[in-house]
């Protein structure tokens, strides 16, 4: 699990990225589960996620609608499959309208370029 926080402050909401290799949907939850027993995870206003598995593409917007088909698309152009990410945002009190794909985009983005 490869986790890299505090990455992009828009407007006072803050996003971490995670992500790392799963091979199933119960791999894919057992990561979430691990993930949020970090409090601070599990205190987060969206942990939005997606992998591409061999059976297809899993997602989860988790409040923040649309924004798995934006990982899920994304994972396809990198061709990074079995392997999920991770996009969590902690809400800042302003609504971010359709720069919160943008700031999805950006988290998705980094993880790429950053994971090892």
């Amino acid at each position: 699990m490869e986790i890299f926080d505090g990455i992009i402050n828009d407007r006072g909401s803050k996003y971490a990225v995670s992500g790392g290799a799963v091979n199933s949907k119960a791999d894919a939850l057992a990561f979430l589960k691990q993930l949020k027993r970090q409090k601070k995870f599990a205190k987060a206003t969206h942990n939005t996620w997606a992998c591409l598995l061999n059976e297809g593409p899993l997602k989860n917007d988790d409040g923040e609608s649309g924004a798995g088909m934006v990982i899920v698309r994304m994972l396809e152009r990198e061709e990074l499959r079995n392997h999920i990410v991770v996009v969590t945002r902690w809400y800042g009190g302003t609504k971010l309208g359709g720069d919160r794909f943008r700031r999805v985009q950006d988290a998705v983005n980094h993880y790429v370029k950053e994971r090892t």
